[in-house]
């Protein structure tokens, strides 16, 4: 029996007692991905990105072991909620323009405190301040560097367009102006290399796309390694105090974490391990992180027809962007018809041993966006589901 096979009896016993559509985590899988995330992070702190987990519980479970600290939030209104949870080092990784919650972050001490919100543009501060209704908190500040590589004479960019500050002089700029602005206070800098962490570089069947991909990625971090600590000695000099510099991604951790400049390391979607990141040299990950869909057809030999399936992941719509069938092995999708909103037939020999019940088991292209489907997660831990937690939407959120 493959370690894939035995992995489908253990999740089929544990859940035999829940009727599927269902979403499991397994903490097997899920703890030893922390250990290896840690492992590659060389000593340094890693910032968990909230957005790829969306599962309070599991953000408490990784945060309580040694290695991980503090959260990445992806909106204002979820900051503020993780911070009344209790969270207290958190840092928004997007600009915002909520007022009503920088309204509630202005006005509270306790908040204040725990959040530091996202900007790369004085413009922002403006719409801060326009936001406070007379709270006078001290807003913590971090800057975000556009990591992205940029090739004959800027012509030619790869990289995500997120923060328009490229060059040194252009975030200390911006430090100056957060500096000069009373009620801020200029704590951190992140830069996210996307370009780098969240692009395989070992794509089946592409061997000339990966050695190209592996080819920028080598450029790109030797880049933007000596340009980032050029940023950072640059805003030092307007803000000596500052506390942290973020940098990474799951795909990257280890390359990232070997900057002298940079001080912590952000990650999350390689606690669940989906299916975006089989195609990576730099790492390997346990899947963690499935859900499963009754068979409710049988339209003939060799198909099956589950109950909906339909779970594109965002990003540029392809093939990549869609669940993979898992377990049983050797499943595929009609290709006239792929994934499904309310059906999805399933094609290949395991289908003629399915009987209607069973379940089929798929992986999410990525990690957090699982969450948005499901409103509870049942953590499975070898052949037994030991507790079943909220996912963000189980307990009424959708912040995004």
């Amino acid at each position: 029996m493959t370690a894939r096979a035995a992995d489908r009896v253990r999740y089929d016993r544990a859940t035999a007692h829940l009727d599927a559509p269902l979403a499991i985590v397994d903490l097997d899988a899920f703890d030893a991905n922390a250990d290896d995330l840690v492992r590659r992070a060389g000593g340094k702190p890693i910032r968990v990105a909230s957005k790829s987990v969306r599962c309070r519980a599991l953000l408490e479970r990784v945060l309580a072991r040694e290695g991980f600290q503090g959260i990445m939030s992806f909106t204002l209104a979820e900051s503020l909620w993780l911070a009344r949870s209790g969270f207290d080092d958190i840092l928004l990784a997007y600009p915002s323009a909520d007022r009503e919650a920088f309204a509630e972050l202005a006005g509270d001490p306790k908040l204040a405190a725990a959040v530091t919100v996202m900007i790369d543009d004085p413009a922002q501060l403006r719409l801060i301040d326009d936001s406070r209704r007379g709270g006078g908190e001290v807003v913590r500040v971090c800057l975000e560097l556009d990591t992205s590589l940029k090739l004959l004479g800027g012509r030619v960019r790869v990289g995500a367009r997120r923060s328009p500050l490229h060059s040194p002089e252009q975030v200390a700029a911006v430090a100056r102006a957060v500096a000069e602005r009373p009620g801020f206070k200029l704590v951190g800098i992140m830069a996210y290399e996307g370009h780098i962490a969240g692009v395989g570089d070992s794509v089946a069947g592409r061997p000339f796309r990966s050695r190209a991909v592996r080819l920028m990625q080598a450029t790109a971090k030797k880049e933007l390694a000596a340009r980032r600590a050029q940023v950072v000695r640059a805003v030092r000099a307007v803000a000596p105090d500052l506390e942290f510099v973020n940098g990474g991604g799951t795909g990257s951790v280890q390359h990232t974490a070997a900057e002298d400049a940079v001080t912590e390391i952000g990650a999350g979607s390689g606690l669940y391990v989906p299916r975006l990141f089989d195609n990576y040299t730099s790492f390997s990950g346990r899947p963690a992180a499935l859900f499963a869909m009754p068979v409710v057809r049988r339209p003939g030999v060799g198909v099956v027809t589950v109950l909906g399936g339909g779970y594109p992941a965002s990003g540029a719509a392809g093939r990549d962007r869609l669940p993979v069938p898992y377990l049983p092995e050797g499943l595929k999708y009609d290709p006239q018809e792929g994934p499904g909103e309310v059906q999805t037939p399933l094609l290949g020999s395991p289908t003629d041993d399915l009987l209607l019940g069973d379940k089929v088991w798929f992986r999410h292209a990525k990690a957090g966006e699982l969450c948005e489907r499901f409103d509870v997660l049942h953590l499975v831990e070898g052949d037994e589901v030991t507790a079943t937690v909220p996912t963000y939407r189980g307990e009424g959120h959708t912040f995004l």
